[in-house]
């Protein structure tokens, strides 16, 4: 067991867990509010970004499918706009392109319609395209309506995280995989890392992402859902002359994903992609890595078979669309009808970090807690790295008052 003993000085007055995207921004914020704040982040990979941070789509989200007055809205909205000028600011690739968001059967015109209302009520400015229209922005893509979103954009999300780690003066421990926590209310939290060593703080701060739930049991606090990840696979177009920005579906408002998307990245290439199927490992990029404690840890957590059993139909889609590269591809034609089997080649995947509560819903929002000398973050999947710099603040500013209450 490592103790926090008195008498022992704190190697820090703020440990974050974890170097992805929030955890910096996080670390980023508390030394700009409070300069001379010691933070420290651990991070277990050898450097920042490398999961749900480096392996998403690079889209900077606009914030228009989110529920008006959520977490969501407000940071997304906000964090689009403070993104591109942090990007600007450092010299981060980017680009504002816009977006369309296109309707092909009548059925999805009433929720693309609902969009539209959504958006004006979440600020950002909506432009609806007829049919005819749809082709001045893309030719080849087909649909009975769509809307145009202006603030969407892409960026090299990896590149911002490497800045806020900079830019934070915060020391980055890299390699440190977190083993074991001691959290005394009266004292702090010591932290044992997989090596030995021992960091000792005042507050803690988990922004773990796939693990976060385990990282706030290891804490002492229970935090009342359970990480189930998602796999999203994707595919590059062999002909990125087909799609000249970023092209979306219209998404079902029963999930917090967002269907299978065109992305023009900064790179120039086109991502097709993401579906969502269950991962069998909380870092399973593929159907061969499979990890039994963590699949019998997603199994005995009745939310998990609740909410299998309230959306096995969808599921069975996203399964079938995993295991047949044609079925895959039926759903990219139904946007672009020019697309082939031949031109859908795999790239990487990522894995979604989606929490779910005990009742087997889906957690929509961001989703923040509090335990003695503790911040968790426990729900905080797309679109958190287009919001990163306003939640990082959020989380910064509940540390910093737990920080001056002990």
């Amino acid at each position: 067991m490592v103790q926090v003993r008195p008498g022992i000085a704190y190697d820090c007055d703020v440990l974050v867990i974890g170097g992805g995207i929030v955890g910096l921004s996080t670390a980023f914020a508390i030394t700009r509010v409070a300069p001379g704040t010691r933070v420290t982040v651990l991070e277990k990979e050898p450097g920042p970004a490398r999961h749900q941070t480096g392996r998403n789509s690079g889209v900077i989200h606009s914030g228009i499918y989110y529920r008006p007055g959520s977490l969501k809205a407000q940071y997304a909205v906000r964090g689009a706009a403070e993104m591109v000028k942090f990007c600007a600011e450092y010299g981060i690739a980017h680009a504002v392109t816009g977006k369309l968001i296109v309707a092909t059967e009548k059925d999805e015109l009433p929720r693309l319609h609902a969009l539209v209302q959504r958006g004006r009520e979440n600020g950002i400015p909506v432009r609806e395209l007829g049919t005819a229209q749809i082709a001045e922005y893309e030719p080849e893509v087909r649909g009975l309506a769509a809307i145009h979103v202006g603030t969407t954009g892409v960026c090299d999300f990896v590149g911002v995280a490497r800045q806020l780690a900079e830019a934070s003066g915060a020391e980055i421990r890299y390699g440190a995989r977190v083993e074991r926590i001691d959290r005394r209310p009266e004292l702090g939290v010591a932290v044992r890392t997989a090596s030995g060593e021992v960091v000792r703080a005042r507050v803690l701060v988990n922004c773990a992402g796939l693990y976060c739930d385990e990282v706030a049991w290891l804490t002492g606090d229970d935090p009342e859902m359970r990480i189930v990840p998602f796999r999203g696979e994707y595919y590059e177009l062999a002909r990125p002359e087909l799609v000249r920005g970023l092209v979306y579906p219209v998404p079902d408002p029963a999930f917090p994903f967002l269907g299978v998307h065109l992305t023009r990245g900064i790179d120039g290439g086109v991502h097709i992609g993401p579906n969502a199927v269950p991962a069998l490992a909380r870092e399973g990029y593929g159907w061969g890595v499979v990890r039994p404690r963590e699949v019998a840890r997603t199994l005995s957590w009745p939310g998990a078979w609740r909410m299998a059993g309230r959306h096995w139909r969808y599921g069975a889609g996203e399964l079938r669309r995993s295991v047949s590269k044609g079925a895959f591809g039926t759903a990219v034609r139904r946007l672009l009808p020019a697309v082939t089997v031949d031109d859908l080649v795999p790239t990487a995947a990522g894995v979604r970090a989606q929490a779910v509560l005990r009742d087997g819903s889906l957690v929509d929002d961001f989703l923040i807690k509090e335990g003695a000398r503790a911040v968790h973050v426990l729900n905080a999947p797309s679109p958190a790295a287009t919001a990163s710099l306003p939640i990082g603040r959020e989380v910064a500013r509940r540390a910093l008052a737990m920080l001056g209450s002990v």
